[in-house]
């Protein structure tokens, strides 16, 4: 019998990895983000200002390095996934399963072929998700102080509100313009850990990669694929940044239910 693999075959280590991912690199942070709110850790938190959000409201080193530290953490744990996940989608192999390249990648470099790439990926990640937090909270008050004195409420209490949709809006765009502008500073590091990742024969470690890499193909091969990353990551970060905080908000909710409105 034939074996075929099919376009949805693909996807799936994809989905796996963005899901596992996800629900990983979101329980650590808010996790670190907690721990560090509570023990004023890296300065203490940012006033309660003009905001879209509920969580906790970190200096910006504190937000730099929480980010930093969670995408770590998230990272080293994936990185087998995301090895098995390049091999398996790129044309240079010809893998039928997943198994079937878990197998070739164990016989051909061991256990230490599975975290293949891992110091670019945490140079290219730690950066990115340090930035990224940071530029996301930065453009959420920014934007948040931008809308309230014209269009939110103010309660009771004489604080101003935001309305759910509002903070929702908020947090999206924040989110896109983060995700596009850390994934063109973190592109060379990205292209680095591909080719390593790929062919770890020709390309050992960071620094020989990168001086092949210049040598033969020049600056231009360190951003390699830049508009689809920048697009991808900032859509896929948008979104899901955007579900962490309607879930957060919900959660809050639950335990707060006369919550209609985002306290800024």
């Amino acid at each position: 019998m034939d074996h075929h693999t099919y376009p949805h075959d693909h996807c799936f280590p994809s989905a796996l990895r963005t899901g596992f991912g996800s629900a990983l690199y979101f329980t650590s942070l808010n996790a670190i983000r907690e721990h560090v709110s509570k023990s004023n850790f890296l300065g203490h938190a940012a006033p309660r200002t003009s905001h879209s959000s509920s969580l906790p409201r970190l200096s910006n080193s504190a937000n730099l390095v929480a980010g930093a530290v969670a995408r770590t953490f998230a990272g080293f744990v994936l990185m087998p996934l995301t090895v098995i996940k390049v091999r398996y989608e790129s044309s240079m192999y010809s893998y039928q399963s997943i198994l079937g390249a878990s197998k070739d990648i164990y016989i051909a470099n061991g256990l230490r072929g599975f975290f293949s790439g891992f110091g670019a990926t945490a140079v290219r990640d730690a950066p990115y998700a340090g930035m990224y937090v940071l530029f996301y909270e930065l453009l959420k008050k920014r934007m948040s102080s931008l809308v309230v004195p014209q269009q939110a409420a103010v309660g009771h209490d004489g604080k101003a509100s935001l309305k759910m949709s509002q903070a929702g809006t908020i947090n999206f765009t924040s989110a896109i313009f983060a995700g596009a502008a850390c994934s063109a500073v973190s592109n060379p590091f990205d292209a680095i850990k591909t080719r390593i990742q790929l062919q770890p024969q020709a390309y050992p470690n960071m620094y020989r990669a990168c001086r092949k890499m210049l040598a033969e193909e020049g600056v231009r091969s360190l951003f390699d694929g830049l508009t689809l990353r920048m697009s991808r990551k900032a859509l896929s970060s948008a979104l899901a940044w955007t579900v962490y905080e309607e879930l957060m908000r919900r959660a809050e909710r639950v335990w707060n239910p006369n919550m209609e409105r985002v306290e800024v």
